[in-house]
This record gives C-alpha cells, structure tokens and sequence, in this order.
C-alpha cells in the first residue's frame, strides 16, 4: 500500500527542487559561470536523487494500483529521469536552454497531474 500523504510530500518536494533547478539554470546563464561541483552541484543533486528515486517507486505503484485515465508509468519514468538532469544541467552554463526548458516543463507537468490525481483519489472523487 502507498502512503499518499507521503507520496504527494515527495511530488511537492521534486516540485521544489525542479522550481530550484529553473531559477539556477537562468542565473547560471545569466552569468556564465558553473556551479562549483563539490560545494553546489554534487550535494544538491545527491539530494534531489534520493528523493526522486523513491517518488518514482511509490508513483509507479500508486498507477499501477489506481490505474489513472491520464498518466502513465511511462510518464513517470520520464519525469524521474528528466529531474535529475535538471538537477544537474542547471549548474552548467553550456546547457542547451530549449531542451533544459523541455524537461522542466514535461516534469512539472507529470509532478502537477500526480498531485491532482493524488489529490482527488483521497478526497474519493
């Protein structure tokens, strides 16, 4: 059984962290320097990843329990995978910005329908 409660906690963080990510990525342009790796990069990244791994093992087991209309463990898998490049690529000047924006927009987009879904299957609708 999945603890929704801390299921939607996790989505909300990786929420967060992608927000994180978006806002460093445009002042890392903005400026043109990288993240220091040890002191910046590594520790945030690390931490984005354990969370992110164990979204995606509750969130797959919540799809494959509630079987939703609209989002798929696919989409999950995507999603995992696309925040944690973010986590990184948004340290790194040289990131391509229309496939940084893509991933952030396709992160989001799953975190907030998860959310929803979540949301709306505790409330019994």
């Amino acid at each position: 059984m999945v603890d929704e409660n801390s299921l939607l906690q996790m989505t909300e963080q990786l929420l967060e962290c992608v927000e994180i990510s978006d806002s460093r990525f445009k002042k890392v342009k903005e400026s043109g320097e990288k993240g220091d790796f040890y002191n910046e990069v590594k520790p945030f990244a690390d931490d984005v990843k354990s969370i992110n791994e164990r979204w995606k093992e509750e969130a797959l087991v919540w799809i494959g329990i509630h079987k939703p209309r609209n989002l798929y463990p696919q989409q999950i898998e995507s999603a995992a995978e696309h925040i944690e490049l973010v986590s990184i690529q948004a340290f790194f000047p040289e990131t391509s910005k229309t496939r940084f924006i893509n991933y952030v927009n396709s992160a989001v987009y799953v975190l907030k329908q998860l959310i929803k879904l979540v949301g709306e299957e505790k409330k019994g609708t």
